[in-house]
């Protein structure tokens, strides 16, 4: 799978710009992808703040996360055009039976898939050798779309899951 993404975002958008990462607990199908990518698009050329156009866009990559972009050098996101996003990230949830706000479950790139662990799990994964301190992961935490570019997908040791794991294996003691 190509992971490469950047050049899908509009250049013209400030590096500043607010992003909305929305990350699904399975992939969508061909379909629902397509769907999915028309009420994006339907959604970004309505999106309103006070009754003036917002310059967003949205996009579906990886077929598992809905990114939002909102360029407020043009108009600021009120707290009614933020509540617009977040209905319609509820309605895709409703629509097509997935969850989009499980924080708790982490996205990884492990052997050129994105495979979901639940943080609970996070250390067992660790200490197992199934994610490693140069395993990509999804920082869904970034906020700017200059964030978006250069700390989305990012290696483990450069996240804040760095302070939560311990990377040393579990070994088994030889009671010979």
């Amino acid at each position: 799978m190509q992971f490469d993404y950047q050049h899908l975002l509009n250049p013209h958008f400030h590096p500043g710009s607010r992003v909305w990462v929305y990350q699904s607990n399975r992939l969508f199908t061909l379909s629902e992808a397509f769907e999915i990518e028309d009420l994006l698009k339907e959604f970004t050329t309505t999106w309103k703040s006070h009754g003036t156009p917002v310059k967003g866009e949205a996009h579906l990559f990886f077929g598992q996360f809905v990114i939002l972009l909102a360029d407020e050098t043009a108009t600021g996101v009120s707290g009614c055009s933020t509540d617009s996003s977040v209905r319609l990230v509820k309605n895709i949830e409703e629509r097509f039976g997935v969850n989009m706000f499980d924080r708790m479950a982490l996205a990884f790139i492990i052997k050129e898939k994105i495979q979901l662990l639940p943080l609970s799990q996070l250390q067992y994964a660790a200490a197992n050798g199934f994610i490693t301190p140069d395993t990509l992961y999804f920082n869904n935490l970034v906020q700017t779309k200059e964030e978006l570019e250069t700390n989305w997908i990012i290696p483990v040791k450069e996240s804040w899951l760095s302070k939560k794991i311990n990377f040393t294996p579990i070994t088994s003691h030889d009671n010979g």
